[in-house]
């Protein structure tokens, strides 16, 4: 008995590492970034507003690269002859939409804020389009009875538009 119970011992430890271990390989866990490590800064070119809004491409263009220089390991350069990569994009869609009215007076109480970009951003060491042509949308909303207005809504949008073209920098999993 004594001999069973010392094997049974033995094993349990090293069969517990395995059973432990067996998983690890094909976990898929890693500590490698989620940007592409070939380039460590981003020039961004203003972005091109296609549409009648004027100004929100600043907007836009500012947000970018305050959320690139927060978010990613990369630097915002301001010389383009002297960035790993150049980003830049067009605003193709502004819009504005009554989201609630008030049923007596049919006047808006909620309103939202659209805007799609195409998004570019080229590896200038290699000639790599890293993102080409990508199609981004953000919207926020604003209410008049809250004193808020297009402009707030604006920048609200564009720096959700802003996050969401840096997780489109990420690399796939």
């Amino acid at each position: 008995m004594t001999g069973r119970r010392w094997v049974v011992r033995a094993l349990i430890p090293p069969v517990l590492a395995v059973i432990a271990l067996a998983g690890c390989g094909i976990s898929g866990y890693t500590n490698k970034s989620l940007f592409p490590e070939d380039v460590g800064s981003v020039y961004i070119e203003m972005f091109d507003n296609r549409t009648f809004r004027r100004g929100i491409e600043y907007t836009v263009s500012d947000a970018l690269a305050k959320r690139i220089e927060s978010d990613t390991p990369y630097k915002i350069v301001s010389d383009r002859d002297r960035t790993d990569s150049v980003m830049g994009g067009q605003l193709v869609v502004i819009t504005e939409s009554i989201l609630t009215l008030e049923r007596e007076t049919g006047r808006a109480l909620e309103k939202e804020v659209l805007l799609t970009a195409t998004v570019n951003w080229k590896n200038l060491r290699t000639g790599r389009m890293m993102i080409n042509n990508q199609s981004v949308t953000a919207a926020a909303s604003y209410s008049d009875f809250l004193s808020q207005d297009f402009a707030y809504a604006s920048s609200l949008a564009a720096n959700k538009l802003a996050e969401k073209i840096v997780e489109v920098m990420q690399n796939n999993w």
